[in-house]
């Protein structure tokens, strides 16, 4: 059975070794920052040797993390364990067998099949601390994320700011850790407002993205068009303008076909109560054979601006129309 000690992204802490799993390289790499900062904090000394599992040489681990002369600290970061050569794998397998105290090895592994005889073998040591880095795909997640990012650099948010950070940088978890740590210096201490987010990234595409597809949900056709139109002059992309179309009708169709006790729709949907809530309110003035229509243009859509169509443009127009008219294709 598996010994090693399981914890979130933000409660990586020393020890020997550290199994840094997960596909999202962003927070591994955020784990792999935090633990050798804090490890430098107390031993500036630190020495910290980086290795890649795919293109290993063998004994090089071992070289690296053979008793030192004066016992000073030293970190292993080993990358790239998902694509690992045997050589690694029959190496840290057997380094297992002789940990060194004053070294830390870290391994980041992104997923997927290989390497699981070094995997099985490195969660069964007793002493292991395996951090797992999922991918933030859900709102719930990144709004978390993003309040969490507040709360680390001390500053103080509305809800509705976050929300708003969230959904602009949907795509990008280190343009969002980014975007969070920027706020929070240029806001001097005041508290932080969705007005002061939004004027502080007015014309980022991501954000008019959002306003767009909002606009044309609740049947404002001739405001989602304008800010369509104000979007496409200022350079966003057809592409994430539908995406954000896509998520936000697909959120709806889960609301509305929820059949289930209101007390258990974020758990069995895996969406915020916010999130239904919004969604619910989105609903008003459609049924189900508009939704579904919509969503059909957006998939229309989606594959006329990725290659089968000619003009992403008209696409992109074409579809707000349709939203905005509740599904009719005219």
């Amino acid at each position: 059975m598996a010994k090693a000690t399981i914890v979130p992204w933000q409660g990586v802490r020393e020890a020997p070794i550290v199994l840094v799993s997960g596909p999202e390289d962003y927070l591994a790499d955020r784990v792999f920052r935090e633990l050798r900062d804090r490890v430098r904090s107390v031993h500036a000394e630190l020495e910290v040797t980086d290795l890649d599992a795919s293109q290993y040489t063998r004994g090089s681990l071992l070289d690296f993390a053979s008793p030192s002369l004066f016992g000073e600290p030293r970190m292993i970061r080993v990358s790239s364990g998902e694509t690992t050569n045997d050589d690694f794998i029959d190496d840290i397998i057997t380094y297992l067998d002789r940990v060194e105290s004053d070294v830390t090895v870290m391994i980041r592994h992104g997923g997927g099949n290989r390497g699981k005889r070094m995997l099985d073998a490195i969660r069964a040591y007793p002493d292991t601390i395996e951090v797992e880095c999922a991918e933030l795909k859900k709102d719930a997640d990144r709004i978390s994320f993003v309040s969490q990012e507040f709360g680390r650099l001390g500053a103080k948010v509305e809800q509705a700011a976050v929300i708003a950070l969230a959904e602009a940088f949907s795509d990008d978890l280190a343009e969002l850790a980014a975007a969070c740590s920027q706020i929070a210096t240029d806001a001097l201490g005041a508290g932080i407002t969705k007005d002061f987010v939004d004027k502080y990234y007015e014309g980022r595409e991501e954000v008019t993205a959002f306003a767009v597809v909002d606009s044309a949900i609740d049947g404002n056709r001739a405001e989602a068009l304008r800010l369509l139109r104000h979007a496409l002059q200022t350079g966003a992309d057809p592409v994430p303008l539908i995406a954000t179309f896509a998520m936000k009708l697909r959120q709806m169709a889960k609301v509305g076909g929820f059949k289930g006790r209101p007390a258990d729709a974020a758990r069995e949907l895996g969406m915020a109560p916010w999130m239904i809530d919004r969604a619910k309110r989105s609903l008003r003035g459609w049924t189900g054979p508009t939704l579904g229509a919509a969503i059909i243009a957006t998939a229309e859509a989606d594959a006329m601006v990725k290659g089968d169509g000619r003009d992403p443009v008209y696409a992109v127009e074409r579809l707000v129309d349709i939203v905005a008219t509740r599904g009719d294709r005219g």
